[in-house]
């Protein structure tokens, strides 16, 4: 089973994110279609660069996040991919922040059409992981799962919890984009049994000391 946290937001050809001059760190990318790639991170050079990527990679394995889909709709055609970089922003107004990496299949036609929706995933839709964070073609992903439309957009029966978004910004840094996402509606189900990642592997929350 392909993993969130390595795929999920890397599942486009290489070279596919924008080519443009990089905003200042900090600086909103304009509403425009096209917006600028972002600037790159000072880099570590050499052997000592490479393991610390090591060990960042292995200590973010410790870091336990819900899976979610990120979906959008544009001229007719459906893109989403598995995510965990994902968080609640504020509550005044409601919005979200969503990473997402340049090369992803779905990051073109969510910043053309600045919507897209969140779906996070209940626990028994554990097999919806390996279709949306691996190299399918962004039409087939769709045949796993309850899809249905709402607003214009992608939306999974049974999900945890839908948000329908609309993109109020969005900063470049290194590979990904963080999304600032307008909320402007929610559904969620009365119950709460949300799947998780953990140590590259699905898994299920539990109540301390239940």
């Amino acid at each position: 089973m392909a993993s969130p946290w390595s795929n999920a937001t890397i599942d486009g050809a290489p070279g596919a994110g924008l080519e443009a001059a990089a905003p200042a760190p900090g600086q909103a990318r304009p509403a425009a279609p096209g917006a600028p790639s972002a600037a790159a991170p000072e880099a570590h050079d050499g052997r000592g660069g490479a393991e610390l990527a090591r060990q960042f990679r292995h200590a973010m394995r410790r870091l336990t996040a819900a899976v979610s889909i990120v979906a959008t709709r544009e001229h007719g055609a459906r893109y989403g991919m598995a995510a965990t970089a994902l968080s609640t922003l504020c509550t005044e107004p409601p919005a979200i922040v969503v990473c997402i990496n340049r090369n992803a299949s779905v990051y073109l036609p969510l910043a053309r059409t600045r919507r897209f929706s969140v779906n996070l995933l209940q626990a028994r839709q554990a097999d919806l992981i390996a279709p949306f964070s691996g190299k399918l073609e962004h039409a087939a992903r769709f045949a796993f799962g309850a899809w249905r439309e709402a607003r214009g957009l992608p939306v999974l029966g049974g999900a945890q919890a839908t948000l329908l978004c609309r993109v109020d910004a969005m900063y470049g840094y290194g590979s990904h984009d963080l999304v600032i996402g307008r909320v402007e509606a929610v559904t969620a189900a009365e119950s709460v049994t949300p799947l998780l990642w953990q140590n590259g592997a699905p898994a299920a929350a539990s109540a301390l000391g239940a």
